[in-house]
């Protein structure tokens, strides 16, 4: 099976994830990884699995108005921030709702501050929302995966994304043969 793992990525912590997510998908699957400005139509006609991340902003998915507040952040004076080098162009909202993948499998996840989701929000279920109302078939739960207040992932979340790459591609393998969401 073929896994497009695509992602948005401001300061590079949700690309480091989704490396790290890919590369656990390599066990089950061939796996293409590119930031949402590189995935072309052709990617997604090629996926039978497409796995979709981004950095919670106000709660839920960046837009428009977050990134470019994220961009400015970066650039003020004295900051660690570091615009990851596809962070310009659109952003994955954009890209879903553009999305032509009916019956495609798929999974979501996001970046976001350590904290209660209450308090931090999750992009991910918005982004797993969205690959459902596009025609595809999520067969895992969204996940967060966690950054500290200095904007760096904490400890075992690389790890962890890397397990559950490999989680989601066993579990993509086995909705494929069954036809319905395995977990």
């Amino acid at each position: 099976m073929r896994a497009l793992v695509v992602y948005e990525s401001m300061y590079g912590n949700t690309h480091g994830v989704a490396t790290d997510i890919a590369a656990g998908l390599q066990a089950a699957c061939e796996v293409s990884l590119v930031p949402v400005t590189r995935a072309s139509r052709e990617l997604v006609m090629a996926a039978g699995l497409i796995v979709a991340g981004g950095p919670t902003h106000r709660h839920g998915m960046s837009s428009v108005a977050s990134r470019r507040l994220a961009v400015q952040a970066a650039c003020e004076p004295d900051t660690r921030l570091t615009l990851d080098r596809d962070a310009n162009g659109p952003g994955l909202r954009t890209w879903l709702e553009e999305l032509d993948a009916e019956g495609v499998l798929a999974a979501a996840f996001d970046t976001r501050l350590s904290a209660m989701p209450v308090l931090t929000g999750r992009a991910s279920r918005a982004i797993a929302r969205v690959l459902t109302r596009r025609g595809c078939r999520v067969v895992l739960a969204p996940e967060s995966f966690l950054v500290s207040g200095q904007n760096t992932l904490l400890d075992g979340e690389a790890a962890r994304a890397c397990s559950w790459g490999a989680l989601l591609g066993e579990t993509a393998l086995e909705a494929r043969v069954t036809g319905r969401r395995a977990r």
